[in-house]
């Protein structure tokens, strides 16, 4: 029996799980926060990426990693660590999105010629927390250090090449370098030239290879796999493949689902992301969920969601006619980024706070069910609905999830997926490299232990409250979609 070892360095943390090689389950685990303070209390945009190594050794002390064969290295998106011609950093780490970045986005998309020129050359359009976006906000705000830039790597690919050793081969996966911005998943090949027009001269790329392939091996032996990005390795842990979606409630909400081509959107609503097994992993994202659900529980007085959901199973499907549009915040998808939300069907015996609360949950679900529709309407195969955040246990949202979505809904057990998806990948790294496995098929690993949720008789009633919901939306916002 091996044991091999899966690393989540995530925004805030880094988690490791040891795993048996044959069936997944999970043996050991560690955790470390990483040693980063921000001034005003919030999450930092830079990083010394430094600090993902500290975390990453503490995680792994008390021989955590005894025996261990082979590690897999999932990170967080969209970190982007510019590297010195030596392979020094010439600054922090610049992680997630903010504000800052947002001018940067709208430059580079009309620089390219709009929306649909971005689509049709890397299948998603700049936002501000891409990469892309970051380069061309450090061209502009920072040009020294845009000049100094010489190697660009992602926070997964600078993990692994740290594990490593700092070899000259530089590696990374599909899966990260599908959010880059500058590498497309339909032709699997890099854009240098968009990385130019961002940060104004060419840079060295990481060398994107297949997702049973090693990076390489330490110096102890320890084989080290691609690794990926925290999206593709959590579905890779999850165990999700043909004929599934992932719906995760955040405070915004994403829809995705595996794919077995990229597919272009010239709207941009859809991003064409590669997953870590060699297919396609479009995503839909909505600006509004679970921060829908927070602004009613704060209007209607009550403490937290578990009331708000309470108070909504008081209520009937369709709310006694009331329905909410939640674009609290504008919307993605439809794309309406200066919108508002939207309260109809106000009539005296709608007016009550179970009413209110019911239409908040639907609202939220019958948005995420649009966000589902733009897949399908694209031959996107959804038999059914894997439902993950906190918000997902609640029992307003698991009795109207699966007749909104019109599928089957499964409610993984909270587990660290992402982290368990790049130990799978090591483990298939270490089958291939061993000839145990074959470089096309993933080690089967026992999949998540879930709650299995059916539309059965209620399907009827919520079509007709998605068709309620898809009205009102039609008449407020005509041609949205």
């Amino acid at each position: 029996m091996g044991i091999v070892a899966g690393l989540d360095s995530s925004p805030d943390f880094t988690r490791i799980v040891v795993c048996d090689t044959d069936t997944g389950a999970v043996l050991r685990q560690g955790y470390a926060p990483h040693p980063v303070e921000s001034p005003d209390g919030g999450r930092p945009s830079d990083v010394d990426p430094q600090a993902w190594l500290l975390s990453l050794g503490e995680a792994a002390g008390g021989g955590l990693l005894e025996g261990v064969q082979a590690i897999g290295v999932s990170s967080q998106q969209n970190a982007v660590v510019p590297l010195d011609a030596q392979g020094n950093t010439v600054r922090p780490a610049m992680v997630g999105g903010d504000k800052r970045t947002q001018v940067a986005a709208a430059d580079l998309i009309d620089a390219l010629g709009g929306r649909e020129a971005w689509a049709q050359a890397v299948g998603c359009v700049p936002q501000a927390a891409q990469p892309v976006t970051k380069l061309r906000w450090l061209a502009r705000t920072e040009p020294e250090n845009a000049q100094r830039t010489a190697i660009l790597m992602q926070a997964h690919d600078w993990l692994v090449w740290q594990l490593l050793g700092r070899p000259v081969r530089r590696t990374t996966d599909r899966g990260g370098a599908s959010g880059t911005g500058y590498w497309s998943a339909a032709t699997g090949a890099y854009r240098p030239d968009l990385v130019e027009l961002a940060l104004g001269h060419q840079v060295m790329l990481p060398e994107v290879i297949g997702p049973a392939d090693a990076a390489g091996t330490t110096p102890e032996g320890l084989l080290i796999s691609v690794g990926t990005g925290e999206t593709m390795a959590a579905a890779f842990g999850l165990g999700i493949g043909l004929g599934d979606a992932v719906v995760s409630l955040g405070a915004s909400g994403s829809v995705m689902a595996v794919h077995p081509e990229a597919l272009v959107d010239g709207s941009g609503m859809i991003t064409a992301l590669a997953d870590a097994t060699g297919m396609h992993l479009p995503v839909v994202t909505t600006l509004n969920a679970v921060r829908t659900l927070r602004g009613t529980a704060e209007l209607l007085g009550l403490p937290d969601l578990e009331s708000l959901s309470e108070l909504a199973m008081k209520s009937t499907p369709g709310a006694h006619g009331l329905v909410l549009l939640p674009y609290l915040e504008g919307e993605r998808t439809p794309n309406l980024p200066h919108t508002a939300g939207t309260l109809a069907g106000l009539r005296r015996e709608s007016m009550k706070a179970e009413h209110l609360a019911r239409a908040a949950f639907e609202g939220m679900l019958c948005g995420l069910a649009d966000a589902l529709d733009v897949l399908r309407a694209r031959g996107v195969e959804v038999r059914r609905v894997f439902l993950l955040g906190p918000a997902a246990e609640l029992p307003a949202v698991q009795s109207a999830a699966p007749s909104l979505f019109g599928t089957q809904v499964v409610v993984p057990q909270p587990a660290d997926y992402t982290a368990i998806g790049a130990a799978r990948q090591a483990a298939w790294a270490l089958g291939t490299s061993q000839g145990t496995l074959d470089a096309r098929t993933p080690p089967a690993w026992q999949g998540a232990v879930a709650q299995v949720l059916e539309p059965g008789e209620e399907l009827a009633v919520g079509q007709a409250v998605r068709q309620q919901f898809v009205s009102v939306r039609e008449q407020t916002h005509p041609g949205a979609f």
